[in-house]
Parts: C-alpha cells; structure tokens; sequence
C-alpha cells in the first residue's frame, strides 16, 4: 500500500512517515497544501493523510478540490480542531476520516487499517501460486507451508510480483510500489532484493520469475 502524508509539522510528518514504513506502507511526504493537492491527484495512492491548518493551501480546501477532481482516494483529516462543527465541515467536504491531535500512533494505524478496508477494489490478502504462498494480514511467505524467513522490503517486492503475475513490471514501477520518492540508494537495488528472494523461495520458484533484459522482472504463473 502507498501513502501520502500532507503535514506541515516537519518532526510530526516525518515521524509519521518512519512509522508507517516499519509496518511495511511505502510513504512520500509533502508539507505544505499546494503540493498536497498535486501529489494527491496521483491515483497510485492507496490513502492520503492530510493535515488541516496548511500553508499556501488549506488542507479543507485541498479535499473539496481533490473530490471536485474526481480523486476517489480515501482521505484522512489529521487536525487538532475537534469542535463537531469542525468535523462535520472535513467530512462534508469530502474526508473519509477525522483524526483530533494529539492522537496515539496505534489508533492512527487502526483508522488507516478501517479506511483500506473499504476499498472498492479490495486486494485479496492471500497470494498463492502453486506452493508458494504469501499472506499480507500475517506478513508471512510459505514455500510447501513452510514458512520462510524474508524482511519486509523482500515481502513488499514478493506482494508486487504475485499481484501482476505474467506481467512484465519494470524496475521503476517496483521502486515506485515498493520504496517511495525520497528513495536516493544504489542504482541496483531492485536487482538485489530479487537475488536474495530467488534463494530465499527455492529453485522451482525461482525459475518462475524471470528477468526481462533492460526492462524488469516477470514472476510467471509456471515454468
């Protein structure tokens, strides 16, 4: 899942965004509600959080906007009005969710948590092909039920595989799913994280996922 926060608070937006990428959410932060109302319009975000009193744009006007847009994005308001007249103005301007600061960070999970689940298109949790199979509610991967160890970023790139079988994905659609637009590491990460996955999901499977010379990665449904 890829989230956009839009928080002013620099200690908060940031602390925000470390936060969500230790529960495995690939995050890009912005700071101010004219960026927000442009990154916002992207449709790869899975959720949008977006604070209230912004500057250059206020983040009320941000969501009004980016419903007249047609953005069908979830939205959740973090502010620290908490008035019901203030809550009634977010939601009925198109915010899916109030969150008042100053708020716990497990309750903010919990919301983002409650929103995703709405999603019209909501993902199956459960990807399997063959024996290989990987759970996103448990955040596991079992080759034949055995499960295997895998670090969050190599789950996140296994997820992406298993969610576009027999497509070709390139190298900057998985950056772009998987890390988030601050990413400034090695050229050849991508590279990497698929070498230390095919070890790690045994030889059958990793002859399922082939490499597309110069453009990416294909994970195929057999050999």
């Amino acid at each position: 899942m890829r989230l956009l926060v839009v928080e002013d608070e620099r200690k908060l937006n940031l602390g925000i965004k470390r936060g969500l990428e230790h529960e495995g959410y690939s995050v890009d932060s912005v700071f101010d509600g004219e960026q927000g109302e442009i990154f916002g319009e992207d449709p790869s975000y899975d959720l949008i959080l977006l604070d209230v009193l912004l500057p250059k744009r206020n983040g009320i006007v941000v969501c009004r906007n980016l419903r007249l847009n047609k953005v069908t994005t979830p939205i959740l308001v973090l502010t620290a009005k908490d008035t019901l007249e203030d809550k009634i103005f977010g939601l009925d301007s198109g915010a899916d969710d109030y969150l008042v600061k100053p708020f716990k960070f497990e309750e903010l999970l919990a919301r983002i948590r409650a929103l995703l689940r709405r999603l019209p298109t909501s993902l199956p949790s459960r990807l399997v092909l063959e024996g290989l199979e990987l759970d996103t509610i448990t955040q596991t991967v079992s080759i034949d039920r055995k499960q295997i160890d895998i670090t969050l970023k190599e789950f996140r790139l296994l997820e992406y595989l298993l969610r576009n079988v027999n497509r070709v994905v390139t190298r900057e659609q998985i950056l772009d799913h998987v890390w988030d637009l601050s990413f400034t590491s090695f050229a050849n990460v991508v590279d990497v994280h698929i070498k230390n996955i095919r070890k790690k999901i045994g030889a059958k499977y990793a002859s399922f996922l082939k490499t597309v010379r110069g453009i990416g990665y294909i994970l195929k449904d057999h050999e």
